[in-house]
């Protein structure tokens, strides 16, 4: 889990940093930045869990959000042929930055659940850690 922590949290701080140049730049410097926090709390092991069940609610509200908007990624897939999301930006395909950004609070919700796994498995007594 060390590792996996690791590669999270490299991955979370580029993320952060290339945010500030988006339209909404402090939300998404926010939410991943809260990422990057999880992570390095995961390899401390210091253990805060509501903290944890509190962030992943808000990745879990915001990209049922993205998935369901009228422009999110059940428009990119159903109505716009699931096209290149790794095209430039443009103004008239909102669906684009919609699903990057959706896909981008997967990997923090799976970060998340990474992490409340881990803390759950080292409260039982007898079994491993996700090490």
């Amino acid at each position: 889990m060390k590792i996996t922590n690791i590669l999270f949290s490299i991955l979370f701080i580029i993320a952060a940093f290339l945010q500030l140049n988006d339209p909404d730049p402090l939300l998404w410097f926010l939410l991943y930045f809260s990422g990057v926090v999880i992570c390095i709390l995961g390899l401390t092991e210091r253990e805060y869990p509501m903290l944890i069940w509190i962030v992943l609610t808000i990745y879990i509200i915001y990209s049922t959000y993205l998935l369901l908007s009228p422009t999110g990624v059940l428009s990119w897939y159903r109505d716009h042929d699931a096209e290149n999301i790794a095209q430039s930006m443009k103004t008239d395909k909102p669906w684009i930055e919609e699903t990057r950004e959706f896909f981008g609070l997967l990997l923090l919700i799976f970060s998340a659940v990474l992490n409340l796994l881990n803390i759950h498995s080292r409260k039982k007594p007898g079994t491993s850690t996700l090490n």
